[in-house]
């Protein structure tokens, strides 16, 4: 009796037949590999989406899944070159900030308003100071630095006064700080040092100056808040100190203002504790005394002898901080 066609042979030199378990694969793969040939070829009618491509599968296979296959369509759907990939969209940081936290009354926009309108005025008057001092007024542009000092303290006491203070305001304040302080008062200063120390160490001390004041600001923004003590000398008491200066007219020489400048930069940017304003008010009235009753003999060496004590100040609290520790 003849053997059926499609037994299996016990001879190993013929090749085995491919059954019925390997036709239906081979019919499969065939199919999906037709499908992914038309998404690659761009031959749908609508487009090429992947959410087009699924149904026509489960169309075809209606009780077959294929979630490999819908991962490889979906991973080789081209993108134009022309058209770079949208990243997600966070909505949580998509959503903006309002420049004035709480209730938005009018009332409230009015002193904002006010508020900011301080803090211009300030960097107004440090352009003008930059303005008079390129044409040969130091005096002038000293005493508009003055003037950005009190707008300066002005702005900060009524926003906490009016209780607007905001991180726009906060932000702005230290832009217009840096404009106003760490530029106008440099080019006063060279425009003062004009003729009495070589011009390129004037420039060196100026920008010296420039430089430490936006180290000074940038650090003041992201340090912690000490309410007794400034880390460094403020830049605005060291605007402050060079405009009374050059308003004054300090009789001593271009190199030792030049080397007082420089000192007052690196204090600036220094670790040594300085007391804030409000220390310095609260003293004893007799340690007033001394300094008032000196500016009415002679207003330059008392103003000079000031200055220096406060710069002094801060090694001294350091010192005594490190011994206490």
């Amino acid at each position: 009796m003849p053997r059926a066609p499609w037994r299996r042979r016990r001879t190993t030199d013929s090749p085995r037949p491919a059954g019925r378990r390997w036709a239906g694969p081979l019919r499969r793969s065939g199919t999906i590999a037709r499908q992914v040939l038309w998404v690659r070829a761009g031959r749908r009618d609508r487009g090429l989406r992947t959410g087009v491509d699924r149904p026509l599968i489960e169309r075809r296979f209606p009780k077959r899944r294929y979630p490999r296959y819908d991962a490889e369509v979906a991973a080789i759907v081209p993108v134009s070159p022309a058209v770079a990939p949208v990243p997600p969209v966070d909505e949580a940081a998509a959503i903006s900030i309002p420049l004035l936290p709480g209730a938005r009354t009018t009332a409230r926009r009015m002193k904002f308003v006010l508020v900011n309108g301080c803090t211009l005025a300030s960097l107004t008057l440090g352009m003008l100071a930059i303005f008079l001092a390129m044409q040969g007024e130091v005096r002038p542009a000293a005493l508009c630095l003055i003037a950005c000092v009190a707008f300066d303290g002005l702005d900060g006491a009524l926003a906490r006064r009016l209780g607007v203070a905001s991180p726009f305001g906060a932000q702005m304040d230290s832009l217009a700080d840096m404009c106003s302080f760490g530029l106008a008062a440099p080019v006063v200063v060279y425009a003062s040092l004009a003729g009495s120390v070589p011009p390129a160490a004037a420039a060196v001390a100026c920008a010296l100056v420039a430089s430490c004041a936006a180290i000074r600001l940038a650090r003041f923004n992201v340090s912690p808040k000490d309410g007794r003590f400034f880390c460094g000398v403020p830049t605005t008491m060291a605007a402050a100190m060079l405009a009374l200066t050059v308003a004054i007219g300090l009789p001593v020489s271009g190199l030792v203002l030049l080397g007082g400048v420089a000192l007052l930069a690196f204090a600036m940017v220094s670790s040594f504790p300085y007391a804030k304003l409000a220390r310095l008010v609260k003293l004893p009235p007799w340690v007033w005394l001394a300094p008032v009753i000196g500016a009415l003999v002679d207003i330059r060496l008392t103003f000079a002898l000031v200055v220096v004590g406060y710069l002094l100040s801060g090694p001294v609290l350091w010192l005594r901080q490190r011994r206490t520790i």
